[in-house]
């Protein structure tokens, strides 16, 4: 088949994520950290939410990422609520662990 017979076949991000194991297995990390930091959003104050973002998880063992200390401060305070909540949606989390990011990105 030459270049000139040859089809090419447009695929959706989605569809390409799935026919790669290694990036569904990335993206399905991705969605189930997503997931956690649903469960947890609405027992944050407020006005701290925007500051908190999902991070990597691993295994049982998840990282929430925050935008200053004093975010960090306050989350860690929170740290058996937010574990609690995610072992009531069936999410239990080993290590729940918090990174201040230098120079927010967003």
């Amino acid at each position: 088949m030459n270049a000139q017979t040859r089809t090419h076949q447009m695929m959706s991000l989605q569809q390409a994520i799935h026919a790669a194991p290694t990036l569904a297995h990335l993206s399905d990390l991705v969605a189930q950290s997503q997931k956690r930091l649903a469960v947890i959003l609405p027992l944050l104050p407020a006005g701290m939410r925007k500051a908190v973002r999902s991070g990597p998880l691993d295994g049982c063992d998840w990282c929430l990422l925050v935008d200053n200390t004093a975010a960090a401060a306050k989350l860690r305070q929170m740290l058996p609520a937010m574990k609690l909540a995610l072992e009531h949606k069936g999410l239990a989390v080993g290590q729940l662990r918090i990174k201040v990011q230098q120079g927010s990105w967003r």
